[in-house]
């Protein structure tokens, strides 16, 4: 009853003499209530006593303890046209394994016999280099021989040099002589003159005297004209050292000409034998490409190009696979708030998606279905999501992880910190207060984060 009238229907009427007001107001229920209340009382009072685990929970997937162990997709180092596949999806493929075969795109490399081509073209480029190599041994020895030459004709001008020097000087005293013989023929041709004019010499005395004189002007003559002759051999002789040496040194300088120039064309035919042994290479290296092949064991997981005679361009993903060796770890992720008390080597407890489990977040070993693992690394900067991405690693120690998990599926973390009263935690929840700064005794807090 509201009991919204000033009349109390509970005052005039007596409702003990009713069955339902007999029941209601009986004291007896009383005591059995209490009585559960302070079981209640008492057992919810040792329940907030009783330890509980903090911990931090994080969302992520499994993955790879490596990266070469993680799925990867195949692409095109060149671009092509897809002929011919070797694979299907699912199939297991080793290392090497051939999964496809494309053809070329690109004009220039449509001759199929490019490489046997570029290859005369090395080998008629490398016959013109021993061919410019012997000319230039040929231009060697010719300049050699000039400088021979021209050193045996230097020495024989220098020693007709000579020899006319020293024939200016038998000249010149020759003419010496002679000048000396004609003064001794004037003074005889005088004192005869005297003599005759005085009557001591006949005229014929006379007459051979005058001839001797002019004998010996004649040779006074034609000696001057030998000395004149000797300075002009010496003259001549110093000229045709000149020349020589202009003459081979013009000689020798067309032959270094020759010789640089026959080198110049050996080096430039040196750098496009060069050239074409590396196009060459290139050539073999993009032929090879033409096979597609599997960079490791594994299965093909996904075509992503599929059809014959579909062109891609360089670097275009072509087909997925899986490694078939792989040592599993999970990747999840925690809130910057909790980074500090994540440390190397911790332990944490992981749930797999699709895996029966009973979890009870704060009482870890009362749990069923969850397997244990260890933090391997640590990302020190933030991802995407907000969030900074942490390793773990399957736990040694603990129970081996399913062999029926995949890489990819989701995972439930708990990273398992320090144990307080559940009275604590529940305080602590309330007032959004973070957990604990813990740090493990067997934390390996130097290692390196990652």
């Amino acid at each position: 009853m509201l009991n919204i009238s000033h009349n109390k229907l509970n005052k005039k009427v007596d409702l003990s003499r009713y069955k339902a007001g007999t029941k209601v107001f009986q004291k007896r229920h009383y005591k059995q209530f209490n009585r559960f209340l302070a079981a209640f009382s008492i057992i919810l009072l040792v329940i907030l006593f009783l330890p509980w685990t903090q911990n931090i929970s994080g969302r992520g997937y499994l993955t790879t303890l490596t990266p070469d162990q993680r799925p990867q997709t195949i692409q095109s180092p060149i671009p092509g046209r897809i002929e011919k596949w070797y694979v299907r999806e699912g199939d297991y493929v080793e290392k090497g394994d051939t999964i496809l075969h494309i053809s070329e795109v690109k004009s220039e490399y449509f001759d199929p016999s490019l490489v046997e081509r570029t290859g005369k073209q090395i080998k008629a480029k490398s016959m013109a280099v021993t061919s410019y190599q012997e000319k230039v041994k040929a231009l060697e020895t010719q300049i050699k021989a000039l400088t021979q030459e021209r050193g045996l004709k230097l020495q024989q001008a220098k020693n007709k040099w000579e020899q006319s020097k020293l024939k200016v000087k038998s000249d010149s005293i020759d003419l010496e002589a002679a000048k000396t013989n004609i003064t001794i023929a004037q003074r005889q041709y005088d004192r005869v003159v005297q003599l005759e004019n005085e009557g001591l010499k006949a005229v014929t005395d006379l007459e051979e005297k005058r001839l001797k004189l002019q004998e010996t002007q004649a040779k006074l003559v034609s000696q001057e004209n030998k000395w004149l002759a000797s300075k002009n051999e010496v003259i001549n002789a110093q000229v045709e050292i000149n020349r020589v040496q202009a003459e081979y040194t013009d000689k020798i300088s067309k032959a270094q000409s020759d010789l640089f120039t026959a080198q110049s064309n050996q080096f430039d035919s040196e750098a496009q034998v060069t050239k074409l042994e590396n196009a060459y290479t290139n050539y073999e290296m993009r032929n090879s490409l033409l096979y597609i092949r599997a960079p490791q064991s594994g299965y093909i997981n996904k075509a992503i190009q599929s059809g014959i005679g579909e062109t891609f361009k360089e670097g275009d993903h072509l087909v997925g696979i899986m490694p078939s060796e792989y040592d599993l770890a999970v990747e999840t992720y925690v809130n910057p708030i909790d980074l500090p008390l994540i440390n190397l080597g911790e332990k944490v407890r992981i749930q797999f998606d699709g895996w029966p489990a009973l979890v009870f977040s704060g009482w870890p070993n009362v749990s069923y279905g969850t397997f244990g693992g260890k933090i391997v690394a640590i990302e020190t900067f933030i991802s995407t999501n907000g969030k900074y991405r942490v390793l773990l690693a399957p736990d040694e120690e603990d129970v081996p992880w399913p062999k029926d998990i995949r890489v990819g599926s989701g995972a439930m973390t708990m990273a398992l910190l320090e144990d307080v009263p559940i009275w604590f935690e529940l305080w602590r929840q309330l007032n959004g207060f973070p957990p604990n700064y813990y740090q493990p005794q067997n934390a390996n807090t130097d290692g390196k984060k990652k």
